[in-house]
Order: C-alpha cells, then sequence, then structure tokens
C-alpha cells in the first residue's frame, strides 16, 4: 500500500489567463518553447496548468510555428 500523502494538491494557474493575454503568436518561439517536451511534442494541460481554451490556441499555434519551419517538428 501507498502512503498517502496529506499535502494538498496545488492547481497550476494558466499561463496566459494570469498574464493577461488574449491570443497565441504563432511567431512567438519562446513562448511556445515552454509548451514543448525536449523531442518537441506537445505537453498537455495537465503538465502545463493551461485552461482548454487556451490549450487549443497553444496546440493550434504550435502547429502553424512547424510549418512555418519556426520549430521543429522532431528533435534529436
Amino acid at each position: 500500500m501507498r502512503p498517502t500523502n496529506n499535502t494538498p494538491q496545488v492547481k497550476k494557474q494558466c499561463y496566459f489567463c494570469s498574464n493577461k493575454m488574449n491570443t497565441v503568436d504563432y511567431k512567438d518561439t519562446q513562448t511556445l518553447r515552454r509548451f514543448m517536451s525536449p523531442h518537441a511534442k506537445i505537453l498537455n494541460h495537465n503538465r502545463t496548468g493551461t485552461c482548454p481554451k487556451h490549450q487549443r490556441m497553444i496546440s493550434q499555434a504550435l502547429k502553424r510555428a512547424r510549418h512555418m519551419a519556426l520549430l521543429p517538428f522532431v528533435a534529436s
């Protein structure tokens, strides 16, 4: 049996909601890299703490940036 941890889990806040950003720009590659794994995969909202609305915007912006060759499709 696993011991229970009595510390409350803190829910992460959405990066875009807390910074009052309404849109996710595909040209802002530094911000988009925060939401990618080291293998250039899109991280899920449980890992990043983004709300569903901004998670959809992030995935769309990452796909656009990949298509414009601003971000890699895969990293080796």
